[in-house]
């Protein structure tokens, strides 16, 4: 693994990939969007994930988001490229490109179609594409509610670190704070596991959680900078409160949805359009997004929570 690895601290965006009305990518739109987030102080960006819609994209429109990132990119902000693919010939592929950028990480999950029946195999096609860019930290995205592979992450890391030499961590987007827990002790805290459910930030905090990774930060990163900031000065009480109010909000995306065309609403609303979402997602339609809007009002939404 590079010597240059030290795990992460503060709070990774998950950016939208913004697009134009025609479902093309908006390449020019990722300066703004860097921009936006270098003022926020956010720790860095996990590009074409979830959030960015990647198995959506072609292997080239994922290439090129990478190169607009860099270019746009500043050095307070890490750069995390998701390479995962159903294709383990394009995740290598995409795996040197990031490395060759001058990507700071990549991550992939695991296959969705033909998934690994057991977690040695999964660990067998993370080195596959870990080792296409061995200079690089290497993070497994775990996220069993979109893959379906529910793996202990804790037997993942037995078996993976002996066999995949720049396993930095795991990026875990599940609610499984048991397992979380093992992996944050596994070896006296010998990788970095970064935490991916924003609207319970504070319990993964509460487990030792430094690092986290998320969609809510496009356009809500002040609030969750508060619950980190009062949490790691130990005002838990005040930490609550924020959380209770990440909790109101969190009640009004999923009740439209909860999904990334949910969240490109929300940041439109809060004053960047990214686009429509690409098929089989589904943008809200007006009167969805107007009753979203009136929703968010109450919650005094960009009082707290808006970022742009």
């Amino acid at each position: 693994m590079s010597n240059n690895f030290k795990k992460i601290n503060g709070l990774i965006v998950a950016p939208f990939t913004p697009m134009n009305p025609d479902r093309s990518i908006n390449y020019d739109l990722i300066k703004k969007q860097a921009s936006i987030f270098s003022n926020n102080k956010l720790s860095g960006v996990f590009i074409c994930g979830t959030t960015g819609e990647s198995l959506s994209l072609t292997i080239e429109e994922r290439m090129q988001i990478s190169e607009r990132w860099k270019k746009y990119i500043n050095k307070q902000l890490l750069l995390i490229v998701h390479v995962g693919s159903e294709c383990l010939l394009y995740a290598k592929e995409l795996a040197k490109h990031a490395q060759s950028i001058g990507a700071n990480a990549i991550a992939t999950i695991g296959p969705t179609f033909f998934r690994p029946s057991n977690i040695k195999d999964l660990v067998e096609f993370c080195y596959e594409i870990a080792s296409a860019a061995p200079e690089l930290p290497f993070y497994y995205y775990h996220i069993p509610s979109m893959t379906g592979l529910n793996f202990k992450m804790n037997e993942f890391l037995k078996y993976a670190e002996n066999r995949i030499s720049n396993l930095a961590g795991i990026k875990y987007t599940y609610e499984d704070l048991y397992d979380f827990n093992r992996c944050m002790e596994y070896k006296n805290s010998k990788y970095d596991i970064l935490f991916g459910r924003d609207e319970i930030l504070l319990a993964g905090l509460s487990l030792g959680a430094r690092g986290a990774v998320g969609s809510f930060y496009n356009f809500a990163s002040p609030i969750f900078y508060q619950i980190l900031l009062n949490f790691n000065r130990g005002n838990i009480k005040r930490a609550q409160q924020l959380q209770k109010k990440v909790q109101d909000f969190t009640e009004i995306y999923f009740k439209f949805g909860g999904n990334v065309a949910t969240g490109k609403a929300i940041m439109r609303i809060a004053g960047l359009d990214c686009g429509p979402v690409r098929l089989p997602l589904v943008d809200l339609s007006k009167p969805q997004y107007d009753a979203m809007k009136k929703e968010l009002d109450k919650i005094d939404f960009k009082k707290w929570f808006v970022t742009v």
